[in-house]
């Protein structure tokens, strides 16, 4: 399928469906963070096409709003825009910023997630196979755990 048109992707419509109405983060930042996660990983490049926010709503079973919200908030943040009549799309040029935002945020959940268990008393060796399991799953953020991740600690 030719980039820059709308997209249809099964993979990047599994990223943007990976919302869980359930996790303590709002499912608008749910949505703005995958999309960045998305242009940062690549799997979104400049001048894709989003879907419109009422298809996204209704997959997702979330309200219209909320994926407004969550556009409009990235065209003020410079990530997407907007074309009359047309939809909207990722801008040029965003690919860096997004790849700054994701490290940072990755490496604050990163930080707190080790530390709190290093705190609870996992050892280095039982995160790092964490890490390992969560690599070998095709896992997205904020839906359930799969009980295969989950060390007997």
């Amino acid at each position: 399928m030719p980039r820059g048109k709308f997209i249809s992707r099964s993979e990047i419509l599994d990223l943007l469906s990976a919302i869980n109405p359930d996790s303590n983060i709002s499912v608008y930042i749910q949505l703005e963070n995958l999309i960045r996660f998305g242009i940062a990983s690549g799997t979104l490049i400049p001048n894709d096409q989003l879907p419109p926010a009422r298809d996204l709503a209704e997959r997702l079973g979330i309200n219209m709003n909320t994926v407004s919200k969550a556009y409009r908030d990235l065209v003020v943040m410079g990530l997407l825009t907007t074309k009359r009549g047309l939809g909207v799309f990722i801008k040029d040029d965003v690919i860096e910023q997004c790849k700054e935002v994701s490290r940072k945020t990755v490496m604050r959940h990163f930080f707190e997630a080790t530390a709190e268990a290093k705190i609870a008393g996992f050892k280095a060796e039982d995160l790092k196979g964490i890490v390992d399991r969560i690599y070998a799953n095709n896992v997205y953020p904020y839906g359930p755990i799969p009980e295969s991740i989950i060390p007997n600690v």
